[in-house]
């Protein structure tokens, strides 16, 4: 991303992740650890946010038949590709007003499509008791295919969200389109109205997944920064570097822990003592961007500002002196005062930290962060 984009871009990105409650997205190739690991942060945040079990077991069934789907059919012309947009897949999870939205997409033969369309309208034209007929139907005479059960998914997925599946497609080229899929989960005691209009439209999807193509985002996290969903981001990021050298790998996994962490210290926590903020990984082709958008109180703004321009500033040797030197103080609060995170990671990946601050009211504002690796 350029330094323009990055000012007009990432601003709007993190006050659309709030307005819209997007969870996290990752776009990428799907493996099956990733799939875990998505399926585990999925869990760890409503487990975070107090989510009922019988929500979080449907919810955990439909990630299971919509991820499957995705490994299953991220293929163009027999390749595979984490890099190119229209081979790469696509999982986004929301919460808003108390649904739970969840998206998937992948690339699809255009020859296949009259079929598709032809099963999820069956689908969504069956009451529940219909779909469990008609599900027992498939498993008894359907054949299995090296891609999987013929439309089992779908049908589970119908049935364990309770409503209909919304789907869209995309031209890629003459043989593949992009094939968008999504439902949601409401709460147990909410009437299904699949008429309501929530503005989680398949439109709004296709804009997001245009976005983060064009600005080449590999996974966004908004949420509750915990340990255990530390783990699981380092783990789907690991899985996506595949055969980076170990080196790479190490600071890689430094500077996002140092990044995410420092949204949880020094971030503005609101009124219910949580701290919003976003993570974001980016990727140019030769190097990747670590990226967070976090509140700040403006009357931090001064220190934090005095703190990035001294670490940016002065020479590799007389910051890593700098940083030995505090580093073995006796005083408690060095590393928060001094910014020893930030400096380390200059130090770990010679590059300067770009910082750039933009005012909400007379006492916040957002910041946005980057190291690049």
């Amino acid at each position: 991303m350029s330094e323009l984009t990055e000012k007009s871009f990432v601003f709007d990105l993190f006050e659309d992740m709030q307005r819209n409650n997007l969870n996290y997205i990752y776009r990428g190739l799907f493996t099956q650890s990733i799939t875990d690991n998505i399926l585990l942060l999925t869990e760890t945040c409503m487990h975070n946010v107090g989510e009922d079990s019988k929500i979080r077991k449907r919810i955990f069934t439909i990630l299971v038949e919509g991820l499957q789907n995705v490994t299953r059919h991220q293929e163009i012309d027999g390749q595979e590709s984490a890099t190119d947009p229209n081979q790469a897949g696509i999982f986004i999870i929301q919460n808003q007003n108390g649904k739970y939205y969840i998206t998937t997409g992948n690339p699809i033969l255009k020859a296949n499509i009259p079929t598709l369309i032809k099963q999820l309208e069956k689908i969504n034209g069956l009451d529940p008791e219909s779909l469990k007929l008609f599900y027992k139907e498939v498993l008894n005479n359907d054949k299995i295919s090296n891609k999987g059960g013929a439309g089992l998914g779908l049908i589970e997925m119908a049935r364990k969200s309770g409503n209909k599946l919304d789907f869209d497609f995309s031209d890629i080229n003459d043989n593949y389109s992009y094939f968008y899929m999504g439902t949601k989960v409401l709460a147990e005691d909410e009437p299904v109205d699949n008429n309501q209009q929530d503005g989680n439209s398949m439109d709004t999807i296709k804009a997001i997944h245009k976005t983060i193509n064009d600005q080449n985002i590999v996974l966004i996290y908004n949420g509750l920064h915990t340990q255990d969903s530390l783990l699981h981001i380092l783990s789907i990021l690991e899985e996506h570097l595949g055969s980076k050298d170990l080196n790479f790998r190490k600071r890689m996994v430094y500077c996002i822990i140092e990044m995410l962490q420092n949204i949880v210290k020094h971030g503005y926590k609101t009124e219910d003592n949580s701290t919003k903020g976003i993570f974001f990984v980016s990727h140019n082709g030769t190097s990747y961007q670590l990226n967070t958008v976090n509140y700040i109180k403006n009357s931090n703004i001064s220190k934090t500002e005095k703190a990035i321009k001294f670490i940016n500033d002065v020479s590799e040797t007389e910051l890593n002196d700098f940083y030995d030197k505090n580093l073995t103080s006796d005083e408690s609060d060095t590393r928060k005062k001094c910014g020893l995170g930030l400096a380390e990671m200059r130090l770990r990946t010679h590059q300067k930290v770009n910082c750039t601050i933009s005012p909400i009211d007379d006492s916040i504002s957002a910041i946005f962060m980057q190291i690049t690796i």
